[in-house]
């Protein structure tokens, strides 16, 4: 426990902390904390598991959380959002990249051949219009306002006159979002038929359009879309694409169908609110993926970081609070800002005249109400896949260390198990120890990463050595054997 730990701590989280780190089940509760990868959040469970032999009765193995540090085996959250756990947002933002990377370089343990790198496939952001001139930073270097706004200026994203910007246009448009991407995707098919001059059922029979995207809030608090878009075969991608199948034609499509008066909404008047036709913004952003850098086209991995990037983020990002709030008062309370706050009260005042978007309940999200990470059903492995794959890991890890059989081979092995819910979350010591441990497991997992990183440009130096200097017959060194 260092003195950076208790800098600061009032006397009664200064009590527990210590109650907690003299207890007797101390070591076993931070083996539990670092199970869960240091959750700040974690869920306690009661019960018991017991392995017997059906042939025999003979108990092969028995746990209880009754010789557990306050009778309860704790267990991550698996909150997505990096404000409510950072340690389970970072599992679930490694799941979502090793699924977008999976669907662009291929995965043969995510049933994703390799030869999908050979697809047409780009990284498309889809924008939300104008709802008034806000501050920002343009090429130029300075501002509307006449000011040259710092990269961290909280005044960025906010309008340069409140009293007239579009409030109400901003969460119905976050609101409609998911409905616009979805009408997007299915006009999307038919701007590739058409250029290939197929109707939509030839369509069907020749090529498939999958996906990968995320949402992510802009400073000015409305959401846009970064999605992966590729062309497959009529089987996904285990079937190569058709000879017409290009780049060029996918961006076409995809400019063609934002574009389509097919990708309008129209939401009707009400008291006070004029008839809106929702649709995209005209930045649209469109770039080709390679598999490695080739100058201004964008690489796999950097694709599939920054999806998972903002995979764990929401409209916390624009200054608003990451749960739902009940009423006006509570953002006086918390002190939410200026600019999202305004766009919470425009959720409050058009909840009565559109009750079947439910805006007051999506308010601490500024109307968006869509998923904010989704794939087609054939872009590749799916995060419930990756999930039961870890369980199933640390299963056989447990079995091997308790020398059991697994249920699922050996029929003679019958597993009971009986489990209930009692409770969640930590006291405030158990909080800054957990925090601590959580920094731990991450500072462990940036060394590890950047020791393989290095690892492999070592061995690709090698390898470019042996192959420019070295006889033909000649082997190299082991990079194990190496001294560093």
């Amino acid at each position: 426990m260092t003195d950076t730990i208790l800098t600061g701590l009032d006397p009664a989280t200064l009590g527990d902390l210590l109650r907690v780190a003299g207890s007797t089940g101390f070591d076993r509760w931070q083996d539990q904390i670092r199970r869960t990868g240091g959750c700040s959040n974690p869920i306690h469970l009661s019960g018991w598991t017991l392995t017997k032999d059906k042939t025999t009765g003979q108990t092969l193995h028995r746990y209880s959380t009754d010789t557990e540090p306050g009778g309860r085996l704790r267990v991550a959250c698996g909150n997505r959002r990096a404000s409510r756990c950072p340690a389970c947002a970072w599992t679930y933002s490694a799941d979502t990249y090793h699924l977008i990377r999976a669907g662009l370089a291929g995965d043969q343990d995510k049933d994703v051949p390799t030869t999908v790198r050979d697809h047409p496939r780009v990284f498309a952001t889809l924008t939300a219009p104008s709802f008034g001139p806000v501050h920002n930073r343009p090429d130029t270097g300075r501002c509307r306002c006449g000011a040259q706004h710092t990269a961290d200026d909280d005044a960025l994203g906010t309008p340069l006159d409140p009293d007239t910007y579009d409030y109400a246009g901003a969460v119905l448009f976050n609101n409609h979002a998911g409905n616009l991407w979805q009408r997007f995707t299915n006009r999307l098919r038919r701007e590739i038929a058409a250029r290939a001059g197929l109707t939509q059922r030839e369509l069907k029979e020749t090529a498939r359009v999958s996906y990968g995207k995320v949402a992510e809030f802009q400073k000015r608090g409305a959401v846009h879309f970064h999605a992966v878009i590729r062309l497959d075969g009529p089987d996904g991608p285990d079937s190569p694409p058709p000879a017409w199948a290009s780049v060029q034609l996918l961006d076409d499509s995809i400019r063609a169908a934002a574009a389509h008066s097919y990708t309008t909404i129209t939401v009707p008047a009400a008291a006070g609110q004029p008839t809106r036709a929702l649709r995209w913004g005209t930045q649209l952003d469109i770039r080709p993926i390679r598999a490695f850098d080739a100058g201004t086209d964008i690489t796999e991995q950097a694709v599939a970081s920054y999806v998972a990037k903002y995979a764990t983020k929401a409209a916390e990002t624009t200054g608003t609070i990451d749960r739902c709030i009940g009423n006006r008062e509570a953002l006086v309370l918390l002190d939410v800002p200026d600019h999202p706050r305004r766009l919470i009260e425009a959720c409050f005042d058009l909840d009565p005249l559109y009750p079947d978007r439910r805006l007051r309940a999506w308010a601490h999200m500024l109307g968006f109400r869509g998923h904010f990470s989704s794939k087609s059903r054939r872009y590749s492995t799916t995060l419930g896949t990756l999930r039961q794959i870890r369980a199933d890991y640390r299963a056989a890890q447990q079995r091997e260390e308790l020398g059991l059989p697994d249920p699922d081979q050996d029929p003679t092995v019958l597993v009971l198990t009986d489990w209930q819910y009692a409770g969640q979350g930590h006291s405030p010591g158990e909080s800054i120890l957990a925090a601590s441990i959580a920094r731990d497991l991450q500072h462990n997992r940036e060394t590890a990463r950047e020791a393989l990183a290095l690892e492999g440009e070592m061995t690709a130096c090698l390898t470019d050595c042996s192959r420019s200097r070295r006889p033909r017959n000649s082997s190299v060194q082991p990079l194990a054997s190496l001294a560093v």
